[in-house]
């Protein structure tokens, strides 16, 4: 997925999604319903359209999937001496390129 736009990505998602609720059986207005989300707004992640985070998180959570995230988003571990070489300091700031951009 590295190559793909960010656009692309998010189609990809929606293409993900859909066929996990395909799989279960259900209907976009079932999985509407249950996650408190208006059917527009699943059928709208299910088309790629960029959505919310929150929706993504209802999405995955109504889908039973959201336990993924830690395969792909994995919590950052700090190893001991890490941890002994930060003793007593303070955390800074990430200084900012002058290439990044928000």
């Amino acid at each position: 997925m590295q190559s793909l736009s960010d656009q692309e990505v998010l189609v990809e998602l929606g293409r993900r999604i859909k066929r996990i609720r395909l799989q279960q059986n259900r209907t976009q207005a079932q999985i509407a319903e249950k996650s408190g989300l208006s059917l527009r707004t699943v059928c709208a992640a299910e088309a790629g359209d960029d959505v919310r985070l929150s929706t993504l998180i209802k999405l995955l959570r109504v889908l039973g999937r959201l336990g993924g995230l830690d395969a792909w988003l994995p919590s950052p571990q700090v190893s001991p001496l890490e941890l002994v070489k930060r003793e007593g300091k303070q955390r800074q700031r990430a200084r900012r390129r002058r290439d990044d951009h928000d």
